[in-house]
């Protein structure tokens, strides 16, 4: 029995870690921290240990175990439509259980180098009556589920669970960062029925897209921040560290543009230039994805590491056709994302429940629903 005071969500980026410590008994208290910038996963273990040594003096704990917050260029999402035939019977539990099992072996069989982190149940289909959740005490001649499954490498998790694991800490929980990030603030714009989450990231950017608070599809393209760094490296003819600094502080720190020579102007072309690639880029999957009479109607939310080069103020320079706002993210609104979804706050989602915590049937043994 775990009698800690504390549970720990660790964020684990392509550049960057952050971890949050939240209290069982009062979730609103928590304990933030996150690494230094860190490209290539250079200093990535010892970065890892610092912030595990400022989680234990700063909750008076002992870590041995973590939930896991992870995104890469590779993840997928796979959707699934199954159905089954009841002959006018009562619709039990376990004939849905039954039903994500069956899809489950699919997804697995056809990609074996996937991990399924996230299974959403879109909507139950009941004799051509359409549910979001499912309904008690009815019978039916048919049952169908759509089923979307998000996925990610077995390297990607076999990667940080080794690091972990040489510190003495094993993971719990994973958890796809940018849709874990997607479905937490999504509850920001409580007015707003269809809403696309652009997440640029170090080497990847992500998109979550929501109609009627409802998750509609996850894409991935592998282009991100670094990106624009490299460009600009290779424009200036800088190295990759100078290149970032100049990236990060292009509208900022004018005594060093002064002092290298180098036009401010030139720096925010080539940032804007990838900029509106990555969100074109973007719109288009989107687009294809998208059941609405146009984009326009989608209200685009920019977030991420990557997109921190942008402000608000620098909108109009971008040459997109959709209004788009950037979502500032603190460590606390990143690592809460993964502690809220951990707690079970999305209805949609089944539950992979490991199978070394209980002792419970074959069905109670895999699933069970968040209620």
């Amino acid at each position: 029995m775990n009698n800690k005071s504390y549970e720990v969500y660790f964020d684990c980026g392509s550049s960057k870690i952050r971890a949050g410590a939240f209290k069982k008994n009062d979730p609103k208290k928590s304990i933030c921290h996150e690494s230094s910038f860190f490209p290539n996963h250079s200093n990535i273990e010892l970065e890892i240990q610092k912030i595990i040594s400022f989680v234990e003096k700063n909750t008076n704990e002992y870590l041995d175990d973590i939930n896991l917050m992870i995104d890469s260029p590779k993840m997928l999402s796979i959707g699934i439509s199954i159905s089954k035939k009841l002959d006018g019977l009562k619709l039990q539990k376990e004939d849905i259980h039954f039903l994500i099992q069956d899809a489950k072996q699919q997804v697995l069989r056809n990609y074996p180098d996937q991990n399924i982190v996230h299974i959403i149940i879109k909507n139950y289909i009941i004799d051509n009556n359409k549910y979001t959740l499912l309904p008690d005490n009815i019978k039916c001649n048919i049952i169908s589920l759509d089923i979307l499954f998000i996925c990610l490498p077995k390297k990607s998790i076999e990667y940080f669970k080794q690091f972990f694991l040489k510190l003495n800490v094993s993971v719990n929980k994973i958890f796809c960062s940018s849709y874990t990030k997607s479905i937490s603030y999504k509850d920001n714009f409580p007015s707003i029925d269809n809403l696309s989450f652009i997440d640029i990231g170090f080497d990847k950017t992500s998109m979550n897209c929501y109609i009627n608070n409802e998750i509609i599809f996850l894409d991935t393209l592998p282009i991100g921040g670094n990106h624009i760094t490299k460009d600009i490296s290779s424009i200036l003819k800088v190295d990759l560290h100078e290149a970032e600094n100049l990236k990060l502080s292009f509208d900022t720190d004018q005594k060093t543009l002064n002092e290298k020579k180098i036009s401010p102007d030139l720096i925010q072309k080539i940032i804007f230039a990838r900029t509106e690639e990555l969100l074109e880029l973007s719109a288009k999957s989107i687009k294809l994805s998208l059941d609405l009479g146009g984009l326009e109607q989608c209200k685009i939310i920019l977030m991420g590491e990557g997109s921190k080069i942008l402000d608000n103020k620098f909108k109009e320079k971008i040459s997109f056709s959709n209004d788009i706002d950037l979502l500032e993210e603190t460590i606390d609104d990143i690592c809460r994302a993964g502690f809220k979804l951990g707690e079970g706050l999305n209805r949609q989602e089944v539950k992979v429940i490991p199978k070394k915590q209980t002792k419970q049937g074959f069905f109670e043994k895999l699933f069970h629903f968040f209620n």
